[in-house]
């Protein structure tokens, strides 16, 4: 068809490609076409089952190194060594497991919308068949209630109306018609002689013919977007995964090198190899993902907290480094309810307040609340609106019915009950544009009550009610307020009645003339209360807000100027297909607001986005949105209103459906990123120390200070019991009023850098300090080691409170984190216990410890917190003065 759609081709001429009429396919025929193209199922084949996601969690170039390490020691026969360190990465590898474990369902939720069964034409008989046997070309009924198994050109509707928000997003029912579209391009929600698979009919009948099945459907399509786009590392994993990379290659060579030189020297082969295995396991930070795992899984305990549920762990920190949140309309930014808030009517334009679809509000005249039952005009507008009307209350905020009738519903309640009883009803219906009912008065005579669309009504007006009497109507002033209103996003019906003698006892299309206009109904999907606060929340905190939406153009950026999202324009979906990606890069720029769009224009806006070195979030509820989810760093499906494909696609789930819910995760994802780089400045520097203890040794051609099963030891026992308690420190405060950092930021920044050498050889220092003054009191080796090992433990122990914050001076706050407390008195139970237990003492190399060798070691160990909170001083004084 080239670039013509289904929707522009006449239904006689989609016929005549398919070889059939309006009576369907012949059995024969269809059962060939089955066999030719085989049974329409839309693949649901999961792509990793929990094996290949648990073997996932050991590639890492440090997990790597440390199974490496394993290997060697259990070659040498240092059978406690090489256990403990299988045991850590054993351990690192099931805590990644359980938290990383996401679900691959989104494709096996697409099948649970294939319609189990259909009713086509078959030979002109009416026969139920199993969806999956449907061909194109066959003919399909439907009717209120069916949910459509197929992509399919309408050519016969009555009064047909079809729930298509798990494809646009947009929760009003469309009216559907079977008449040709013209226009060449046209988004899903202008298709309206289309019915969509997986769509809902909610009103009428209708007939089609299949013209697409399974995965050649817009619900197959968007299988295949989501089966084709990639699993997208976050920016934490690919800073981690850089800084790993750098780690292995810079451990690596630095053992080798030690033992070249050891070797060299003339140390025994066995020794010096082994002196080389300490110093990898001394300076690969085993414990340092397990810690960033309950960094992160803690952030997700406090985000459920906040209505936000993580289905992926490192979610968490793509949040907080999120530079733009691409939005849908509906429901995220608005209530998803219908709401009247202006009514005009004799010459009075009345302002509504409340929202939703709870009867309360008032209303105003120029900012002045008026009591509505005083205006006769405003009482019938009411009325019109309340008794023309097949919507229902059902309690606060519930409504049984369409939308748009909900909304008029709810505006007469806002001034109280109004009741006829229906004696007949004129349903609506697309062609002509109106609903009449007929009601009988308290004294028994008739009336008419009509609403529609103001062209419409206007057209069968010939008189307008003042609220005293009827007079001449003035058409052209009544068009020019509709215009108004429609230009601030509202859509706009008309009311009108006529009086009728009370014999009358049915009504028929042809009798709605001669009307009397009353007034006009303005409503909209109004932005949920928090929206605004919100979007200067984002504002501040230097992320941008586009909003992608399957609404009217017009709609979507009038929403958009009320709740402050920056934008010069909008553009349509028409629009961003006629652009290349260049074009439509430079509008991103500047456009924010994106309207009538497809699951590929969403998809592409995404792509390029992300090309231009953007970390994008992407919220959405519908199939539609499923695959720009998926795509994006951060996708964030509706929990209450969000199908099973979104959820199952996304990375994270809003509870409440509420845009704020979006901005307190981000404050809470960039609260885990500050304390995991926290984390880092502790364990590297106390790493590093580790590690150039064992190089010093072989360079200076002296014995160990510690061996292999202590520096394990430290590198386990230190990282959780100290490294841990680093993440329950209290946020801190204007983490929002920050920009988000720069997506090609080094997790290593240049103060980490200076901390890890200034802080490595400072421990360096003082572990060879104790060991020489033990060794030089005692010349005991065993000692000397102990002494060495507990120097460097309280060095991490005083270093620790220094990483309370990179910048800022701790003493102030040295007591305020009671984990912290309990993590160093849990660390010093420990060493006191491999110090002093005799059984300990074999396995560890440990011996017990005098007096003095503790007042030694604190008094050495505490230089490094006076020496670092300095360091802060100078920092401040040079930089930030």
């Amino acid at each position: 068809m080239g670039e013509e759609k289904w929707c522009n081709i006449p239904a006689e001429d989609v016929f005549s490609l398919f070889d059939t009429d309006i009576n369907g396919l012949s059995n024969e025929e269809a059962s060939i076409r089955l066999a030719r193209d085989g049974y329409n199922e839309v693949s649901s084949k999961k792509e990793h089952g929990p094996i290949y996601r648990f073997l996932k969690q050991f590639a890492s170039p440090l997990i790597y190194l440390l199974l490496i390490a394993a290997v060697i020691t259990l070659f040498l026969e240092k059978y406690a060594d090489a256990v403990v360190i299988a045991l850590v990465v054993l351990a690192n590898a099931i805590i990644g497991f359980i938290q990383e474990g996401k679900a691959q369902n989104a494709l096996e939720s697409l099948s649970k919308l294939l319609v189990p069964e259909a009713r086509v034409l078959r030979d002109g008989v009416s026969m139920v068949v199993p969806s999956r046997e449907l061909v194109v070309g066959d003919v399909v009924l439907l009717e209120a209630g069916d949910r459509v198994p197929a992509d399919m050109r309408l050519f016969y509707v009555k009064n047909l109306r079809a729930d298509e928000s798990i494809l646009t997003g947009e929760s009003v029912p469309v009216e559907k018609s079977a008449d040709t579209i013209k226009s060449g391009c046209v988004s899903y929600g202008d298709q309206k002689n289309m019915a969509f698979a997986g769509t809902l009919i909610t009103q009428g009948q209708g007939r089609g013919i299949v013209v697409a099945t399974a995965n050649d459907t817009q619900i197959g399509k968007i299988s295949e977007f989501i089966r084709e786009s990639k699993e997208i590392s976050t920016p934490l994993l690919r800073k981690m995964g850089r800084l790993s990379v750098i780690l292995s290659f810079v451990i690596v060579f630095i053992a080798a090198f030690t033992f070249i030189i050891g070797f060299l020297r003339g140390y025994d082969t066995g020794e010096i190899f082994m002196a080389s295995v300490s110093l990898a396991v001394a300076a690969i930070p085993e414990g340092l993902p397990a810690v960033i795992t309950i960094t992160t899984a803690i952030g997700v305990n406090r985000m459920a907290a906040r209505n936000t549920i993580i289905r992926t762990v490192p979610a968490v920190e793509t949040l907080g480094s999120a530079t733009v949140i691409c939005t849908d309309k509906t429901g995220t930014l608005t209530r998803n309810q219908m709401t009247v808030t202006q009514i005009y009517t004799a010459g009075k334009i009345y302002t509504l307040t409340g929202a939703g679809y709870s009867p309360e509000g008032d209303f105003l005249v120029d900012g002045v609340k008026v009591n509505p039952l005083e205006d006769k005009a405003l009482v019938e507008t009411l009325k019109a609106g309340v008794l023309c009307n097949d919507a229902s209350f059902k309690g606060t905020n519930n409504i049984d019915g369409d939308p748009t009738e909900g909304a008029l519903l709810v505006s007469g309640l806002k001034a109280g009950k109004f009741y006829l009883p229906r004696k007949d009803v004129v349903p609506f219906e697309p062609e002509q544009r109106f609903m009449a009912t007929l009601h009988e008065k308290e004294d028994g005579s008739k009336v008419i009550y009509v609403k529609g669309s103001p062209e419409k009504i206007l057209q069968m007006c010939t008189s307008q009610f003042d609220g005293h009497s009827v007079i001449p109507l003035d058409k052209e002033n009544i068009i020019q307020i509709a215009e108004q209103m429609a230009s601030e996003a509202l859509r706009v019906l008309a009311m009108a009645y006529k009086n009728v003698p009370s014999d009358v006892t049915g009504i028929e299309a042809e009798d709605i003339v001669d009307l009397t206009f009353v007034g006009l109904q303005g409503m909209m999907d109004p932005p949920r209360d928090d929206v605004i606060d919100s979007i200067n929340k984002c504002k501040n905190a230097g992320i941008r807000v586009i909003m992608i939406t399957g609404d009217h153009l017009k709609t979507a950026y009038a929403i958009a100027k009320k709740i402050g999202i920056d934008t010069q324009g909008a553009l349509s979906g028409n629009d961003i297909g006629a652009m290349s990606d260049e074009h439509l890069s430079v509008e991103l720029d500047t456009v924010s607001v994106f309207a009538r769009t497809s699951p590929e224009d969403k998809l592409r806006i995404v792509k390029l986005l992300q090309k231009k070195g953007e970390i994008v979030a992407v919220t959405g509820d519908g199939i539609n949105d499923a695959p720009a989810l998926k795509t994006a760093d951060i996708g964030i499906a509706m929990g209450q209103t969000g199908t099973e494909v979104a959820k199952e696609a996304s990375d994270m789930v809003l509870a409440d459906d509420k845009f704020s819910s979006i901005v307190a995760a981000i404050e809470e994802g960039r609260d885990v990123y500050s304390k995991i780089q926290k984390i880092i400045l502790w364990t590297l520097p106390t790493n590093g120390g580790q590690g150039l203890s064992v190089v010093a040794a072989v360079l200076l051609g002296m014995t160990l200070p510690l061996v292999p099963l202590q520096i394990l030891w430290l590198n386990t026992v230190t990282a959780i019991g100290l490294g841990v308690p680093i993440t329950m420190e209290p946020k801190e405060r204007g983490i929002l009023k920050r920009p988000p950092r720069s997506p090609t930021e080094s997790i290593l920044i240049p103060l980490i850098k200076r901390r890890i050498v200034f802080v490595s050889l400072l421990i360096v220092a003082g572990a060879y300090l104790t060991f020489f003054l033990k060794m030089g009191r005692d010349g005991d080796l065993i000692a000397a080691r102990t002494v060495a090992l507990n120097t460097i433990v309280f060095f991490q122990i005083f270093y620790l409170f220094n990483s309370k914050s990179m910048y800022e001076y701790v003493y102030k706050d040295l007591l305020s984190n009671k984990y912290m407390l309990l993590g160093i008195g849990v660390v010093v139970l420990l060493q006191l216990l491999i110090t002093y237990n005799g059984a300990l003492n074999s396995v560890f190399s440990t011996a017990p410890l005098m007096l003095i060798d503790w007042l030694t070691i604190i008094m050495i160990s505490s230089t490094v917190f006076f020496l670092v909170e300095f360091e802060k001083y100078l920092y401040r004084k040079h930089y930030l003065s």
